[in-house]
This record gives C-alpha cells, sequence and structure tokens, in this order.
C-alpha cells in the first residue's frame, strides 16, 4: 500500500510541476509579463536553471546539461526500487516527492535545455531563490525522508 501513495505522490507532482509550467510558458506568456507579483512576498519571474537546486552546479555546455540528466534519471530510478520496497508511508510519499520533481526538471531539460524555474520568495530587497512546483516537492521530499529517519525510524526501533 505505501509503495502506490509513493508512486501517486510522483505522478500527482509530475503533473502539477509540468502543468504550471506550460501555464506560465505557453498560455499566461509570463516570459513577456514578468515580473508578476503574486502577493506581498512571491513574484512570478522568469529563470532558467541550468544547475541543480539553490542553482549550484551551472553548466554552461551540453555535455553538463546531459550529465543532470543521466545523473536525474539514474537517481530518480533508484528511488523508484526504494519506494517498491518501503512498508512505511511517510518515507514512500518522501521518495515520491523526490522522484517527481525530479522527473518534472528532467523533462525541462529535455525540452528546453534548462529548467523553467518562476516561483520568487522575496522580502524587500532580500531575495530567496527562484524555485518551482518540482524543487518544491524535493525540498518537502528531503524533510520527509528526514523526518523518517530521525524521528519514526527511532520509535520504529524501539
Amino acid at each position: 500500500m505505501a509503495a502506490y501513495l509513493g508512486f501517486a505522490a510522483a505522478l500527482i507532482i509530475l503533473i502539477l510541476d509540468q502543468a504550471t509550467k506550460i501555464y506560465g510558458l505557453f498560455i499566461y506568456d509570463l516570459p513577456v509579463r514578468e515580473p508578476v507579483a503574486f502577493g506581498p512576498f512571491i513574484n512570478l519571474i522568469v529563470v532558467w536553471n541550468r544547475g541543480v537546486s539553490y542553482g549550484l552546479f551551472q553548466q554552461s555546455t551540453e555535455f553538463g546539461r546531459w550529465m543532470l540528466v543521466v545523473i536525474s534519471i539514474v537517481a530518480a530510478v533508484g528511488l523508484i526500487f526504494w519506494i517498491r520496497r518501503t512498508t512505511g508511508w511517510v518515507l514512500a510519499i518522501s521518495l515520491g516527492l523526490i522522484v517527481g520533481g525530479a522527473i518534472g526538471n528532467v523533462i525541462d531539460r529535455l525540452a528546453y535545455g534548462a529548467v523553467f524555474d518562476f516561483i520568487q520568495i522575496y522580502f524587500g530587497s532580500w531575495s530567496w531563490y527562484v524555485f518551482n512546483v518540482a524543487d518544491a516537492a524535493i525540498v518537502a521530499g528531503v524533510i520527509g525522508l528526514l523526518y523518517d529517519s530521525f524521528l519514526l525510524e527511532k520509535r520504529r526501533t524501539r
């Protein structure tokens, strides 16, 4: 049962991620309208991320782009096998969030050559990084993994 929850989480994130990106790029036409104030601390802007989370390890070559694609796919496949073996629902959903986010960003790299990030959180002149639904899911999945590892695992072993 836990594996089904993990795969459902991955599918939901993948659909939400790609739907928001397609809407932002092709229907709302964010590249023409940016910046769009979405709230007192949120803007919608266009950033083409050629690196990984938080813009780390920026790649300027095709080789670098394809290496990120391959690494992401290998990681997603490994996590899919982990989902299939887990019995804990928190762990399965957390892994599913990471898988869905990773696949969503791989699709961007394949389709556009970079990941389409568009949500900017800021406060005054201070700006946090620009991200998308896939990135948020990956972060939430990692938090879930940490929660499962440090809190739930201790309870299971007692």
